[in-house]
C-alpha cells in the first residue's frame, strides 16, 4: 500500500513535538557545531557541549538562563545578542553568516552562523534556534588539483590585486562550477565567502601585529575604499578595524 504524503500541518505538528532535549543530546555529538535554543528574551534555553567548551565553561548550567553577554563580555557577547534581537523582532532568519568568533582562551576562529525564529501555533515568535558551524573542512591533499592550489596560493600572496570567483577559476584552469564545488569541499565556503574571509583574516592579523595605518591595511588586503573595508570588517567581526585593534 502506498503511504500517503505528509501534510504541511502534520509535519509542523511533528516538528513541534520534538523534544529540545533530544536535539541537545544529538548536537552533543557534533563537536564542530555550537547548537542553541533561546527564548523570546534571548536567554539560552538549551545548548550543546561544544558551545559550553568554546566559552571556557565547564557545564551547561553555567549557560542556560543567561544571555551571550553574560558569559562572554565585550563585543563578542554583544554581537550575537544584536543578531538575536533582529531575528526575534523581524522574524527574518540569519542564514550562513560568515563571522569571526573567539574561542577560550582568546583563540580566533571562523564560523558560519544560522539562526531561525521559533513560532507557536498562532505564528507568534517564541524564541529562536541556531547553529554556528566551524569552518574547518578536512580533505586529502591528493584530492586538490594543482591548479586550484596554485590559484589560491597566488591570491593569498597578492591580496592587493582585484579578483573575483571567476578570475580565480580561470587562473586555476577550472570551470567556474567545478572551482566553486572544490573550494566548498576544501574550505567549507563559497568562493565569494573564501575571498572575503581571506582578506579579513589578513587584515585582522595586520591590525594586531603591526602599527600600519588602517587605510594602508585596507589597500594591502584588497579594499580600495576605506568605508567598504570598515563595513566588510564589521559585518564579519562585529567591530570596526579601529575597535578591533584597540582590543588587542
Amino acid at each position: 500500500m502506498r503511504t500517503p504524503p505528509l501534510s504541511v500541518t502534520a509535519a509542523a505538528d511533528l516538528l513541534r513535538s520534538v523534544d529540545v532535549g533530544v536535539l541537545e543530546a544529538l548536537f552533543d555529538h557534533v563537536p564542530d557545531v555550537a547548537f542553541f535554543v533561546k527564548d523570546v528574551a534571548g536567554r539560552y534555553v538549551a545548548v550543546n557541549l561544544s558551545l559550553v567548551e568554546r566559552n571556557g565553561l565547564k557545564s551547561k548550567a553555567e549557560v542556560v538562563g543567561r544571555r551571550p553577554s553574560e558569559i562572554n563580555p565585550g563585543e563578542y557577547g554583544r554581537i550575537p545578542e544584536d543578531q538575536d534581537a533582529v531575528v526575534l523582532r523581524t522574524g527574518e532568519p540569519l542564514l550562513e553568516h560568515l563571522e569571526l568568533h573567539w574561542y577560550s582562551p582568546n583563540e580566533p576562529g571562523w564560523c558560519l552562523t544560522t539562526k531561525l525564529p521559533l513560532r507557536d501555533s498562532r505564528g507568534a515568535i517564541t524564541g529562536l534556534v541556531g547553529i554556528s558551524h566551524d569552518v574547518r573542512v578536512p580533505i586529502e591533499a591528493r584530492a586538490i588539483p594543482v591548479g586550484l592550489a596554485r590559484a589560491l596560493d597566488h591570491f593569498a600572496h597578492n591580496l592587493d590585486e582585484p579578483t573575483s570567483p571567476s578570475a580565480l577559476a580561470e587562473r586555476a584552469g577550472l570551470a567556474p562550477h567545478r572551482f566553486a564545488r572544490l573550494v566548498k569541499q576544501v574550505h567549507g565556503l563559497t568562493p565569494s565567502q573564501f575571498i572575503a574571509k581571506t582578506r579579513i583574516a589578513a587584515a585582522s592579523r595586520l591590525l594586531r601585529e603591526s602599527d600600519a595605518a588602517v587605510a594602508d591595511i585596507a589597500l594591502a588586503c584588497g579594499f580600495y575604499d576605506h568605508s567598504a573595508f570598515t563595513r566588510a570588517f564589521r559585518s564579519m567581526t562585529g567591530v570596526t578595524p579601529t575597535e578591533f585593534r584597540e582590543g588587542r
